[in-house]
């Protein structure tokens, strides 16, 4: 697990104005108060979960995971280092359902590539979970 200086650029790249805004201001708050502090809507968790993954906080994916879904556990590959993340679009399906299009840059042993996806989240008891992503 990798725990980034409170004043770093989150990970996520959220901006406030052209300003990146910082993880203690941004992602941290979901990531260190799962239980106290959910994500408001789908795209605050997709890039809290992208900063999970950054971070290798796998007990954080997991927890944001639709139980219908998720796998037994989270493996991170010690040779990935992830470049950034664009949110495309976020769409609202209906009170209890969201999409989010994003694409995350990540190199692996020097070899750029690429994840572009779009995810479908799901509302249940207050708390968005991800669903899958095609």
């Amino acid at each position: 697990m990798i725990t980034p200086d409170k004043n770093t650029a989150c990970p996520c790249g959220r901006l406030q104005g052209k300003r990146s805004l910082s993880f203690e201001h941004c992602c941290q708050r979901y990531l260190d108060h799962f239980d106290s502090v959910p994500a408001p809507d789908a795209e605050s968790l997709m890039r809290s979960r992208y900063s999970a993954f950054v971070l290798q906080r796998s007990s954080y994916l997991l927890n944001t995971w639709d139980a219908s879904h998720r796998p037994a556990e989270v493996d991170f590959d010690a040779n990935t280092k992830w470049l950034g993340l664009e949110v495309k679009a976020h769409r609202t399906i209906d009170l209890e359902h969201a999409e989010v299009e994003f694409v995350a840059r990540y190199r692996v042993q020097g070899k750029a590539s690429r994840l572009h996806e779009l995810s479908r989240f799901t509302l249940k008891d207050g708390r968005w979970y991800y669903l899958d992503g095609i």
